[in-house]
C-alpha cells in the first residue's frame, strides 16, 4: 500500500489548496491533448498538409507519453515529489509555448512530442502526492478530485479552446494552454510544500516495480480496460451522423454528454473505490459490457445514442480505482508504477482506436465499435480476474501495519 513520508500536517484548506494545484496542471494537460483534435483542419491549412497527415502531431504526443512517462520517473527517482512536479509542468508549458509559435510542420511533430513526455509522470506523481495528504479511507477520492482536473479539461477546456482556436488560431490555444502551465507552476511552488526524496529511493528501487507481476497485470488492465471508450468516443461524430441520422450541429452536444459522464464517472467511481477497490474495477468492467453492447444494439436511436455516449462516459469511473490499486501493488517502485498507468491509457487509446477502424473497414459499421468494446472489456475483466486470483494465493504486499500506515 501507500507509505506516507513523516511531514508537517496540513490544514483542510492547505490540502485543498494543493488539490487544486495538482488539478490545475491536469486540466491544462487535457485540453492540450484533446483540443487539437478538433483543430486538425486549421493545423493542415497552416502547414500546407492535408488532414490526416496533421494527425501525425497527435500521434507524436501519445508517443511522448507513453516513453516518456516510465524514462522521467526512472530519471527522476532521487528526486522529491515537488521537484519533479516543478520540473514537468516547466517543460509542459515551455513544450505548449513553442508549438504555439512552430515555424513549420517537422519542428511542430517534434515540440508535440517533447510536450508529452511529462504528461503521464505528472500524472502519477500528482497521485502518489494526492494520495499522501490524507486518510487511507479517502485516498481514491483524493485522486479522483486530482483527476477532475483531467476530466474536466474534456467538458471545458476542450470545446472552449477549440472555439477559441477556429474563430482566432490553433496557435492561440496552445499559448493559452502554456499560460495555464505557468499558473500551475506559480501554484505548486506557493502551495506544495518542500519533501524530500525517499530514504533509499534509486532507479532499481523504481525498477523493481516491475519485477511486481500484479502491477504488470494491473497494466495490462488498464490498457485493455480502457481501449472500448476510445473505440467508440473515436468514430462518435461518424456514428451519429450515419447510423443515427443526426445533425452535425448535435455532435458538440454528443460530445459534452460524454463530457459530463466522465466527470460524473469519476466523482462517484473515486467515491466507491474507497468502499471497494476491487468490487469498483470489477462492477465498472462488468458495467462496460453491458453499456456498450447497448451502444451497438442501439446506436440507430438518437435519444438511446445520446444516453449510451453519457454512460459510456461514466466507464472512467473506473479510472481512480486503477490507479490507486496500481499505486498499492507497486510496493517501492510507486513512482514509476504510478506514471506508467497513464502510457497504458494512451496504449489503450491507440489500441481502442485501431480495433475500432478495422472493424468498420472490414464492412460491419460504427455501431459496431461497441462490440468491440465490450470485448476489449471482457478481456480487462479477464486480466483483473487473474490479479485477484494470484493475489489471494499470495502473501500480500505490505503487513497490516503498512497499510494502517497509508
Amino acid at each position: 500500500m501507500i507509505a506516507k513520508e513523516k511531514s508537517p500536517a496540513l490544514t483542510r484548506l492547505q490540502i485543498g489548496m494543493v488539490i487544486l494545484a495538482l488539478a490545475c496542471g491536469g486540466f491544462g494537460i487535457g485540453t492540450g491533448e484533446f483540443a487539437i483534435m478538433g483543430l486538425l483542419p486549421d493545423v493542415a491549412n497552416t502547414f500546407a498538409v492535408t488532414t490526416p497527415q496533421a494527425g501525425y502531431v497527435i500521434s507524436a504526443y501519445a508517443l511522448g507519453v507513453v516513453v516518456g512517462a516510465p524514462l522521467i520517473a526512472i530519471a527522476g527517482a532521487k528526486s522529491s515529489r515537488r521537484t519533479l512536479l516543478l520540473i514537468l509542468m516547466v517543460v509542459f508549458a515551455v513544450g505548449n509555448l513553442a508549438s504555439a509559435l512552430a515555424p513549420d510542420f517537422l519542428s511542430f511533430i517534434v515540440l508535440r512530442f517533447l510536450t508529452g513526455l511529462p504528461h503521464g509522470a505528472y500524472f502519477g506523481v500528482s497521485a502518489l502526492v494526492a494520495a499522501s495528504l490524507v486518510p487511507a479511507p479517502r485516498r481514491a477520492q483524493t485522486v479522483g478530485y486530482v483527476m477532475l482536473g483531467l476530466t474536466g479539461a474534456t467538458l471545458a477546456g476542450t470545446p472552449v479552446m477549440a472555439l477559441f482556436g477556429q474563430y482566432l488560431s490553433w496557435r492561440v490555444m496552445f499559448l493559452t494552454v502554456g499560460l495555464i502551465g505557468v499558473l500551475t507552476v506559480s501554484l505548486i511552488w506557493i502551495y506544495l510544500p518542500r519533501d524530500k526524496p525517499a530514504v533509499g529511493a534509486s532507479v532499481m528501487r523504481e525498477l523493481v516495480a516491475f519485477t511486481h507481476p500484479q502491477v504488470l497485470l494491473t497494466l495490462a488492465l488498464a490498457a485493455t480496460g480502457f481501449g472500448g471508450m476510445f473505440a467508440i468516443f473515436s468514430y462518435i461524430a461518424s456514428t451519429a451522423t450515419e447510423v443515427a441520422h443526426m445533425s452535425a450541429a448535435m455532435i458538440p452536444v454528443i460530445m459534452v454528454l460524454f463530457g459530463i459522464g466522465m466527470n460524473v464517472g469519476n466523482l462517484v467511481g473515486s467515491k466507491l473505490a474507497d468502499i471497494s477497490l476491487t468490487g469498483t474495477i470489477g462492477g465498472m468492467l462488468l458495467f462496460n459490457i453491458v453499456v456498450m453492447t447497448l451502444f451497438s444494439l442501439t446506436a440507430s436511436h438518437p435519444v438511446m445514442l445520446c444516453t449510451s455516449t453519457f454512460l459510456i462516459g461514466c466507464t472512467f469511473a473506473a479510472g481512480p480505482a486503477i490507479q490507486t490499486r496500481l499505486m498499492d501493488v507497486a510496493a517501492d517502485g510507486q513512482t514509476l508504477a504510478a506514471a506508467s498507468m497513464h502510457s497504458a491509457f494512451n496504449i489503450a487509446n491507440a489500441l481502442g482506436a485501431w480495433l475500432g477502424g478495422m472493424v468498420i473497414a472490414f464492412g460491419y459499421g460504427y455501431a459496431a465499435t461497441g462490440y468491440v468494446g465490450a470485448v476489449l472489456s471482457f478481456l480487462g475483466l479477464f486480466v483483473f480476474g487473474a490479479s485477484v486470483l494470484l493475489e489471494r494465493r499470495h502473501r500480500p504486499i505490505c503487513s497490516t501495519a503498512c497499510i494502517a500506515a497509508a
